[in-house]
């Protein structure tokens, strides 16, 4: 990773020659951006990183996914899938870009198709879990989703073995710097010295009556 891109780390994962990490650069956007990367320490510096695999995940996903982990939920489900031998993913998250755009942004793919990237977590054998990104070829579907069309040779592969508390650490770290940008974010947004602020006091379109405001807020993406 560059410099640019570690100094918007929240928190890194490691485990062997791979790691996750997650960022801060598309809160901005309503999404947490988890970066999964393999490497190879026998090579030379800077050409260490083997595949490399960026997920955006809408915040409202993310935070369901804190609320199963806080409350329980996760627990009893990957008890009930090591049981039962059950190799579904416990979460999946598909994205990607389309052909379209990748022809927008000079980047097409050879044969022509979108670009997938998912991202599943799943229940580890020698460890509680397995969270794995993969990308390859995909195509946009009508309601404009990218399915995969890689079967089970991705372009990009990477599993990191964790237990249930680094993900934990993981998700809730992430969780706590997304809190507190949206504080810092309301907060820049309805400061006094605010020249937005100061226009909503003189027009009355934005008085309060009977204690509820008369405008829809601002969408905050």
């Amino acid at each position: 990773m560059n410099e640019d891109r570690n100094q918007h780390q929240v928190i890194r994962k490691d485990a062997r020659n791979c790691f996750v990490e997650s960022l801060n650069d598309a809160f901005e956007i309503g999404r947490i951006h988890l970066a999964f990367a393999t490497y190879d320490l026998s090579r030379p510096i800077g050409q260490r990183q083997t595949n490399n695999i960026h997920i955006y995940i809408a915040v409202d996903e993310f935070l369901e996914l804190c609320r199963k982990l806080e409350g329980g939920e996760l627990r009893y489900l990957l008890k009930n899938k090591k049981t039962s031998g059950d190799k579904t993913p416990l979460y999946q998250c598909l994205g990607g870009t389309s052909a379209e755009k990748l022809a927008k942004y000079g980047r097409s793919r050879a044969d022509g198709k979108s670009l997938s990237r998912t991202a599943q977590l799943l229940a580890g054998s020698k460890s509680d879990f397995l969270f794995v990104a993969d990308s390859g070829p995909g195509e946009t579907d009508q309601k404009g989703l990218i399915v995969p069309k890689f079967g089970s040779k991705p372009e990009n592969h990477v599993a990191v073995s964790m237990t249930f508390e680094t993900f934990s650490e993981l998700l809730l770290t992430t969780r706590l710097h997304y809190s507190a940008w949206l504080g810092a974010w309301y907060a820049n947004q309805y400061h006094p010295g605010n020249q937005r602020t100061a226009q909503a006091q003189e027009n009355p379109q934005y008085q309060e009556k009977q204690g509820e405001a008369e405008y829809a807020s601002d969408p905050m993406f």
